[in-house]
């Protein structure tokens, strides 16, 4: 099926893009989240807070080994991520419905920009401050009952569309 390698893939070239996951609580979301930035070549992801890190069981049992191959850093805290971030030049989105945030079908990227996404804890969302320090808020439509979507499930249509407009030709 032409797969790269572990070695291949460290080697390759990434989409533009670092997935921040702020206070994730489930290691079955975040071994999920790598599982999908392994699939689209996500630059890296940056664990916070709470969000457990690899190795570990539960991480490795939905991510299927991407755990090795994507990059990742841990913060104590969001707010470092983003003032890291901020300093090496990323447009900040945290994945958040609030008031002026932009419809993710809406999003126009520029290939020569290095970008960010923010996806909040299952509970409480991106933390206030953090969406106060983001460039910007991304919200997916929704038009049932429920008015959120699990953080796996919510990562996967935002790195899909990034990768849509930055690497999918």
């Amino acid at each position: 099926m032409g797969r790269m390698d572990v070695s291949e893939f460290k080697q390759s070239q990434k989409m533009p893009l670092v997935v921040v996951l702020d206070d994730v609580r489930s290691m079955y979301n975040v071994g999920s989240v790598f599982r999908t930035s392994d699939a689209f070549r996500v630059e890296s992801i940056y664990l916070c807070g709470i969000t457990a890190c690899p190795p570990h069981a539960e991480i490795h049992k939905t991510a299927l080994g991407a755990e090795d191959t994507v990059e990742w850093k841990h913060f104590d805290s969001t707010m470092d991520a983003v003032q890291s971030l901020k300093a090496e030049g990323y447009k900040i989105f945290s994945i958040e419905q609030c008031v002026g945030s932009t419809k993710l079908q809406d999003i126009a990227l520029d290939a020569n920009t290095k970008y960010a996404v923010i996806f909040g804890n299952e509970v409480k969302g991106v933390k206030q401050e953090v969406v106060d320090a983001s460039d910007a808020c991304l919200e997916i439509p929704q038009f049932g009952t429920k008015h959120s979507l699990n953080v796996s499930t919510t990562a996967g249509m935002v790195i899909w569309e990034f990768a849509k407009q930055l690497i999918v030709k």
